[in-house]
């Protein structure tokens, strides 16, 4: 058996292929769940009334798809121009440096100020995160999946000695934490007594002006352009090496904003678990919504709801946790094989 390109994907198949991969999802979940003793339907049940089910539920799915939707966009972007922007975790506590640095009271301003400012801050630290290891794949050819994946790493441990020294809390009581965000800094609630934060209205706000630059710009042909095939794009006039720092940029930025939003709209302050893994979670939501900056939104919402609805599910019926980051995990790789059979068929020898 060979792969064989296909020649043009109906709309049948484009359609069945992601339910196809859902409905794989699904089985291996119930599986996995029966495997644990629990009752499948009561156990599928609980998950989306844990997401969904409620305001309360649909709240917290909306809070955790809040940073989901920035790194989405933040892969799918520099994925676009198959720049591989694996280092969005490093470039979103860059952010959350920059917010709180001048968010913890360096600068007094009125919030419609210091928000925009904080804001900005954050993706320019998150843009300079990524436009090094980009300057050095197009100038010197080296790999941006090493560089950005070790920056990490580099960024965490800067993290941990800032929250050590300089911007260390003196009345956090020996935990290791920075001084709160001023309350002019603070994004606001869209609810009062509630999470869920003007982030997400900002995330929204973000997807729809990447859709806008990919689809109706020039900025956004020559990113699909250098992502389809550099050489001819460098060969049609395109300039490969500013439109890679755009891209860089760009994806940077939205990273960047994302390490904002948790420090500012939700958690207050930056501390070393500020993210649980979103820059490696915005990865899988970009392949999920195949880099379409309208398809994260979706797929952020999805991630977060399976997290959200298996904490619901563990305490009703006793399933690990654990089994969401299987769920997701299990996403990713149907959809990619629903991908693959999208633009190719077997065929025999």
């Amino acid at each position: 058996m060979r792969l064989e390109p296909r020649a043009a994907p109906g709309v049948a198949l484009s359609l069945a292929a992601p339910a196809c991969a859902l409905l794989a999802v699904l089985a291996v979940a119930a599986l996995l769940i029966a495997a644990a003793g629990a009752p499948v339907g009561r156990a599928f049940v609980l998950m989306a009334q844990g997401a969904l089910g409620s305001g309360f539920a649909l709240n917290e799915t909306l809070t955790r798809a809040t940073p989901l939707i920035l790194t989405g966009l933040a892969a799918a972007i520099a994925f676009r121009a198959r720049l591989w922007n694996i280092g969005a975790e490093g470039q979103l506590y860059m952010g959350a440096v920059a917010a709180t640095v001048l968010g913890t009271g360096a600068v007094a301003l009125p919030p419609m100020l210091l928000i925009p400012l904080l804001i900005v801050a954050g993706a320019l630290a998150g843009a300079a995160m990524l436009a090094g290891p980009t300057i050095l794949k197009f100038r010197f050819g080296v790999d941006e999946v090493v560089t950005t994946l070790l920056l990490n790493f580099i960024v965490v441990l800067f993290v941990g000695l800032l929250l050590e020294g300089p911007l260390k809390d003196p009345m956090g009581l020996g935990w290791p934490q920075a001084e709160p965000i001023v309350a002019a800094g603070e994004l606001p609630k869209l609810a009062a007594g509630k999470r869920l934060h003007a982030g997400f209205v900002l995330a929204l706000a973000l997807a729809l002006a990447a859709w806008l630059i990919d689809a109706r710009t020039t900025l956004g042909l020559r990113i699909r352009a250098v992502g389809l095939n550099a050489g001819a794009a460098r060969f049609a006039g395109i300039p490969i090496g500013r439109t890679l720092l755009a891209t860089a940029l760009l994806s940077g930025g939205m990273a960047g904003i994302a390490g904002v939003s948790e420090v500012a709209g939700l958690k207050g302050n930056l501390t070393l678990d500020l993210s649980p893994g979103f820059g490696y979670g915005g990865i899988v939501v970009a392949m999920l919504a195949r880099l379409h900056p309208l398809g994260v939104v979706a797929a952020a919402i999805f991630v977060a709801g399976i997290f959200v609805g298996a904490d619901a599910m563990s305490r009703g019926v006793g399933v690990p946790n654990y089994i969401a980051d299987v769920i997701v995990a299990a996403s990713l790789l149907s959809m990619l094989v629903a991908l693959l059979f999208t633009r190719y068929r077997l065929r025999r020898r």
